[in-house]
């Protein structure tokens, strides 16, 4: 029960990251490196009572630095995909932002806040330990306006959660939208595919992306499409269907909006429910966000990244459930509002709540 922390390698320019292992009194713990606020392990029991690593990660720092698929990092400023690496705010046209995924900006850019070393602003011991981590965004980087001072807390509680609280904070009104890039796997990230794990999530409508998965600004209700989780379903069911947004996309890829996000307001709401049934073990997803980007994983497939333990990277060996703001939102009229003016708080919270059955 507690906070222990070592060593976890050695960035190029000479600086060490540390991995940070938060634990509570029932052995569930949390592992984050202040590198990217990257979440390395997540140790969860099965209906044995049997701790496994649920999340895909590496064994160092090093292969952090150079590795692609942002496994467990706290993505940012802009999470997602922004089109063309541009957007207007205020009547005035940014469009320096870094291209790095075909003709667009995605995750932040071409470092992020998933490449760089955060401080530790504050830790807490006891029963439910946390530990909060800063990182400051200089105006101009990136290509966004404005200077962003940014925390993450990550709080491992008694009853097996992993709470995450982001907050940010702006001089110059800028475009702000952070998430986790958490890669799940409920019977172990070395124990195969997730096509068998049962989802739910708590949607009625996702965006339609074009080829690139940049949003044609439709919101496509998923009713009677393979988009429907509303009723529990293993992910792999409708995996394979002739559908025109499923192989755009490789698999799933896709923003999903919850119930009323329109108006749910602030409080946390349960949006989501993963479960193995190999293993019993069940994930509980609450947010205050107003939508979650699912992912299966589908190009986790670089041979020359293994993951932790040598284990090879392989498409859908996990899922991402990214709470989030619409990506391309700045450019689209209707989406989510991902403006932050100086004076006001980028203030969200997820949990991640496990269990077994």
């Amino acid at each position: 029960m507690g906070i222990t922390k070592r060593p976890f390698g050695t960035l190029p320019d000479g600086q060490e990251a540390t991995l940070y292992t938060l634990r509570n009194a029932g052995g569930f713990s949390v592992s984050v490196s202040d590198f990217g606020g990257t979440i390395v392990h997540i140790l969860a029991p099965d209906r044995k009572g049997q701790f496994q690593n649920v999340v895909c990660g590496y064994d160092s720092v090093e292969e952090y630095v150079v590795a692609d698929g942002y496994l467990g990092a706290t993505v940012g400023r802009f999470c997602n995909r922004i089109a063309r690496g541009r957007f207007t705010l205020e009547g005035k046209v940014y469009d320096d932002l870094y291209i790095n995924d075909g003709p667009n900006h995605l995750h932040g850019g071409k470092v992020g806040f998933s490449h760089r070393l955060w401080s530790v602003a504050g830790t807490e011991e006891g029963e439910e330990p946390s530990l909060t981590l800063r990182l400051v965004s200089p105006d101009g980087e990136e290509g966004y306006p404005g200077r962003l001072d940014v925390s993450v807390t990550f709080t491992v509680r008694a009853d097996h959660a992993l709470a995450i609280h982001y907050e940010a904070r702006t001089d110059q009104t800028t475009v702000v939208n952070l998430t986790n890039h958490a890669y799940f796997n409920l019977g172990g990230y070395a124990s195969g595919d997730v096509l068998d794990q049962v989802l739910w999530l708590d949607a009625q409508s996702y965006l339609r992306g074009d080829e690139n998965l940049i949003p044609t600004g439709e919101m496509i209700p998923v009713d009677g499409t393979p988009f429907d989780f509303r009723t529990p379903k293993a992910i792999g069911r409708d995996f394979f269907a002739d559908d025109a947004d499923l192989k755009k996309a490789g698999g799933y890829d896709h923003c999903f909006n919850f119930t009323d996000w329109q108006s749910a307001g602030r409080e946390l709401r349960l949006r989501g429910t993963a479960f193995d049934p190999a293993t019993g073990r069940k994930l509980e997803l609450f947010t205050n966000s107003p939508c979650v980007q699912l992912y299966t994983a589908n190009f986790l497939k670089n041979p020359a990244f293994p993951l932790s333990g040598g284990y090879p990277q392989m498409t859908q060996h996990a899922f991402c459930l990214e709470t989030q703001k619409m990506p391309d939102s700045p450019n689209h009229e209707g989406f989510t509002d991902t403006t932050l003016c100086p004076g006001e708080v980028f203030d969200y919270t997820t949990v991640y709540r496990f269990s077994a059955e």
